[in-house]
């Protein structure tokens, strides 16, 4: 991991992310980039040059002020910060910032439902997670001791999906964190036999791990009523640290997790939730 995007708003939920994304950088050495947004509008961008110019100046300088406030944090110590300002509105653009930076992690604050204050709300946050091509840790309070032990990987353990639940399975392995994974069961079109699910989620492991019969990954297959209250009940039950899920643009957990299930658990969830796209 050697980059990491934060997008901040100056606000505490902004603050937060940074603070786990400092201690995740700390431990691999990776460098932190901020993205603020100015989000102008159109009426100040038509103006003519000359006062184009001096309003472009005058947000920029602010902008400077409230970054050198902002990262007057001693958990910043020894890490390389650089900030990028963008006139962005939408938030699907933060992407390019992705690409162009080749950024591994992007770390944003919530609050739950409302998401961030200001420019960030639940909507937005779930606009990141639909479009962003890599991991999204969305944090949702403050964390002095970001320190992951137990996560909980929930998937529909379709064989297409292998590529995501690698990618996840591999970030865990960098935090050294013990991954339990499950699949929801519920009592609708979506219901199947043990034996069908049984049978599902071995062919998934022997396609994942090239037929090696001899390894063995263990999954829950936990019966509720919705996919939401099925994760947040295992969480519960075990303690775990932080909740994981591939998400596939507006479809959440593509085919079996119907829905926006994955935007939805970012939102809701009190525990970190970091998502995995899978691509298309």
């Amino acid at each position: 991991m050697n980059k990491i995007l934060v997008p901040v708003d100056f606000s505490e939920f902004s603050e937060n992310a940074l603070e786990v994304a400092a201690q995740l950088a700390k431990r691999f050495n990776a460098n932190l980039i901020l993205l603020h947004m100015l989000g102008l509008s159109e009426a100040i961008l038509t103006k003519n040059e000359a006062q184009e110019f001096m309003e472009a100046q005058y947000y920029m300088k602010l902008t400077k002020k409230r970054f050198n406030e902002f990262l007057d944090k001693p958990y910043l110590d020894g890490i390389n910060v650089s900030e990028i300002v963008q006139n962005y509105k939408d938030f699907h653009e933060i992407n390019n910032i992705v690409k162009e930076q080749g950024i591994d992690l992007v770390v944003m604050g919530s609050h739950g439902v409302s998401g961030l204050s200001g420019l960030f709300v639940g909507s937005n946050t779930e606009k990141v997670i639909r479009t962003c091509t890599v991991p999204v840790l969305v944090i949702k309070k403050r964390s002095k001791d970001f320190n992951i032990k137990k996560a909980v990987y929930a998937s529909d353990f379709e064989v297409e999906h292998i590529e995501v639940f690698n990618k996840a399975m591999k970030f865990f392995n960098l935090l050294d964190a013990e991954v339990h994974k499950v699949y929801i069961n519920r009592p609708n079109q979506y219901f199947k036999s043990s034996k069908e699910i049984n049978a599902q989620i071995a062919l998934f492991m022997r396609t994942a791990h090239h037929g090696e019969t001899g390894y063995k990954d263990n999954v829950q297959i936990l019966n509720d009523y919705s996919i939401e209250e099925g994760i947040y009940n295992y969480a519960e039950k075990i303690n775990a640290d932080i909740i994981a899920l591939p998400t596939q643009g507006r479809k959440g957990l593509a085919h079996f997790f119907k829905g926006s299930i994955g935007e939805d658990i970012a939102n809701r969830a009190k525990l970190p939730v970091i998502t995995f796209k899978i691509k298309n």
